[in-house]
């Protein structure tokens, strides 16, 4: 178990940069137990962001690939970097102590900027999906010993979030199952995850959503986007990325908005109609089982991490599952988990 110490972080900097760092001031971290610092450096660049992780190794989620390698972060970056996605360049790597120092993007992240810029919307989700899209394709080939390619959202993992869901996102909430519910629920999760662990795999960044997405350049005319928070990539279905960012539970689009993000990202990979078609499908089924989970996650962040913050994205993140679920209705399966769960998603 890492220990927070700024001291470390003070001599990484002055080992850098040759002088010691004129400030260090915490920055928000989001859910995740890792710490966050913006650090004036005395010269160019002029600051940077100092980030660190308390324990790699202690995760409260399946974990198959055990055995010690370099921090994923660092990893993905450097891969993401190879392929020409923007994201954070490394300053310093003080992995030894817990840290890392990389290129400060500054604080406007596409939550932020559509508060400030709501009439950009559309421009910076074209770009958002057109993006994913080209990086998907970059990333169609990825080295056979990459951490990516350890890792997947394969049926333990994919089973394993609706379990999570219905541990805090129904029984955490005093809103459980009855018996028959239960065994249904259950049947129904197993074939969905299943269902989903069988869609062809690709890169994923996992999070890919208005919180994770960096406005580093932004005009009503083009916007530039960076990627953070990937160091959790791993292998799934192409739809998962469009999911996380199309029913973003911190944003709320109308449908004809995200068909016409679909609509640019099947163009941008030059999908056939039949493929057009198909991604639509998907989207539906993976907003089912991600939005499900992050309902649950919410919770268990409350509950557990003690922040409450989260929690009144709960309702509006299950409004996404009951209207994929409605437009699922000639799916016996996704007909039945509507009936299922109808007492909390009405």
């Amino acid at each position: 178990m890492f220990t927070l110490d700024l001291d470390d972080l003070r001599a990484l900097v002055t080992q850098t940069t040759g002088r010691p760092p004129l400030r260090i001031d915490p920055m928000p971290g989001g859910a995740s137990t890792r710490k966050f610092y913006r650090v004036g450096l005395d010269g160019s660049p002029g600051s940077a962001v100092a980030m660190f992780v308390p324990d790699l190794a202690k995760s409260d989620e399946i974990v198959k690939d055990a055995k010690p390698r370099r921090w994923p972060f660092l990893e993905v970056q450097e891969l993401l970097i190879a392929r020409g996605i923007r994201v954070p360049s490394l300053i310093a790597d003080g992995t030894g102590n817990g840290w890392t120092l990389v290129e400060d993007l500054g604080d406007d992240t596409v939550a932020e900027h559509l508060l400030r810029h709501p009439h950009r919307k559309a421009i910076v989700y074209e770009t958002a999906v057109r993006d994913l899209a080209r990086a998907q394709l970059r990333l169609a080939v990825l080295p056979d010993d990459s951490v990516v390619c350890t890792r997947a959202f394969d049926y333990d993992l994919l089973r394993w979030e609706l379990d999570h869901f219905r541990e805090w996102g129904l029984d955490a909430l005093d809103r459980p199952l009855d018996a028959g519910d239960r065994a249904e629920f259950d049947a129904i999760s197993d074939r969905l995850a299943r269902r989903i662990a069988s869609f062809p795999r690709g890169f994923v960044h996992r999070d890919y959503q208005s919180r994770n997405l960096m406005v580093v350049r932004g005009t009503d005319a083009s916007i530039d986007l960076a990627w953070v928070d990937f160091q959790d990539s791993l292998m799934g279905p192409s739809v998962y990325d469009l999911v996380a960012l199309l029913n973003d539970s911190y944003q709320t689009f109308d449908r004809a908005f995200v068909e016409r993000r679909l609509a640019e990202y099947a163009e941008e990979k030059q999908l056939g109609s039949d493929e057009r078609a198909l991604l639509v499908r998907h989207f539906d089924l993976v907003t089912v089982q991600r939005k499900l989970k992050d309902a649950g996650r919410f919770v268990f962040i409350d509950r557990v991490k003690k922040d409450s913050s989260y929690l009144k994205f709960v309702d509006p993140t299950l409004h996404k599952v009951r209207v994929s679920l409605d437009r699922l209705i000639d799916d016996p399966d996704m007909a039945r988990l509507r009936r299922v769960l109808q007492h909390v998603l009405s």
